[in-house]
């Protein structure tokens, strides 16, 4: 199609209308129409799978990376995690009325912010097709209307979950409008959707560095990115008896997930010189076992010889493979700049039995998850008790880190008189 405006105008005009009846909508009636699309979800298994069998024979025409397949194959267990996200949403408190703060004026004015849907979001997004279900769930659970745009990886199986949710929210007596996924993966529809600021309130990119970059030169709407995951975890020097819990933590965070493709694994491990001697060969070792490829500047490589060369551009590099970049540093706070300078404001860990060491890194470290003795691969929705997340913001306005229901929303001033005038 040479002209794609009329198309994109007419999702973002029907988003609008859906935004209006989603403003004025019951918790309860939310709330039923997310278990409906949950149950709808377990039942579709056997489609969904169907589906997606097309997208996977594609990727393997196409040559994808291993990494980016599995990210996009759907089996029974990951339609079951599906479907209990959107559970997990449902049964959340609906944050839309909620009052954030209120007080009483001198003068008998009673002020109050009362948190409100954003209105419309239109969401672009890669490879995962649970994504879909997620980012539409918790747009119903805090009243905004989603355009979805997925990759073109995951084409067939975004179609699916779409018409399960659109059926869902029909039967509820909601404007399956709420959620509408662009039935298109050419590019050229990208720029005109991205002008509809008349339409569309916020726009969040969540995937690969040039789709954000993308967006955000394109957009008149405001973005809110989901940028890199360039992640670190600090071993402080302070680990004289952490040695087990180092060594799983940091394995943990490199390879928990197939190919290490996920935002929140971490890329790089600075050792503190004084932990360095004791832990980082056997820490090497051991994501060695695991064939992760280790690269390491000149301290790291006297003391794990393996160790490739870094260059320069390794510190700033987000790997998203089974590839990690360590580095000695002389002090914590060596640490911190280093993070503060390299990393990309993503989840950054310390390692440290010192809760002095753990405080100074805590305030220091400008990320949007700071993590004590545990695995960066924590930063996600889920894990954090929202059920799901949009994305990971990176951002500092309006929301930061995993966002959920209650990051979805901003807030309208109320102010109640008796009969007051100025």
């Amino acid at each position: 199609m040479d002209d794609w405006k009329p198309y994109v105008e007419s999702l973002g005009k029907s988003a609008r209308r859906a935004s209006r009846q989603l403003v004025s909508l019951d918790g309860a009636t939310k709330t039923a129409a997310l278990r409906q699309i949950a149950s709808s979800i377990r039942e579709s298994a056997s489609a969904l799978i169907a589906a997606n069998a097309k997208d996977l024979e594609a990727a393997h025409a196409a040559g994808l990376a291993p990494a980016l397949i599995e990210r996009l194959k759907l089996n029974e267990k990951r339609i079951h995690s599906m479907a209990e996200g959107v559970e997990q949403i449902a049964a959340q408190t609906d944050p839309v009325g909620q009052i954030i703060e209120g007080y009483v004026r001198p003068n008998g004015l009673r002020i109050s912010k009362m948190r409100v849907p954003i209105g419309v979001v239109c969401f672009f997004y890669e490879s995962r097709p649970n994504v879909t279900s997620d980012a539409a769930a918790l747009c119903i659970k805090s009243g905004n209307a989603i355009i979805l745009r997925g990759g073109k990886e995951a084409f067939h199986s975004n179609q699916a979950i779409a018409k399960i949710i659109a059926d869902a929210l029909k039967a509820a007596g909601i404007d399956p409008a709420a959620v509408q996924l662009v039935a298109h993966t050419d590019r050229a529809l990208i720029s005109p959707l991205l002008k509809l600021d008349k339409y569309i309130d916020l726009v969040i990119p969540r995937g690969g560095e040039a789709l954000i970059r993308t967006v955000v030169k394109e957009s008149t709407i405001p973005v809110l990115k989901h940028f890199t995951g360039n992640c670190h975890i600090y071993v402080d020097a302070a680990t004289m008896s952490m040695e087990n819990e180092v060594r799983q933590i940091c394995v943990n965070a490199k390879t928990s997930y197939p190919g290490g493709a996920v935002c929140n694994a971490v890329e790089h491990l600075l050792f503190h010189k004084d932990a360095a001697p004791r832990l980082l060969e056997k820490v090497c070792e051991d994501l060695a076992a695991q064939n992760v490829e280790i690269r390491g500047d000149e301290r790291t490589h006297a003391l794990y010889p393996p160790a490739k060369p870094t260059t320069p551009e390794d510190w700033d590099t987000e790997y998203l493979a089974f590839v990690i970049g360590i580095k000695v540093v002389d002090s914590l706070e060596e640490a911190v700049e280093h993070i503060n300078e390299h990393g990309s404001h993503h989840t950054d860990a310390i390692l440290t039995a010192s809760m002095t060491a753990a405080d100074a890194f805590v305030k220091a470290v400008d990320s949007a998850s700071v993590i004590v003795n545990a695995s960066t691969r924590f930063a996600d929705g889920g894990e954090y008790g929202l059920g799901a997340e949009i994305g990971i913001s990176t951002d500092k306005m309006h929301a930061r880190g995993p966002m959920g229901a209650n990051d979805l929303t901003t807030y309208k001033w109320v102010v109640q008189g008796n009969g007051h005038v100025r």
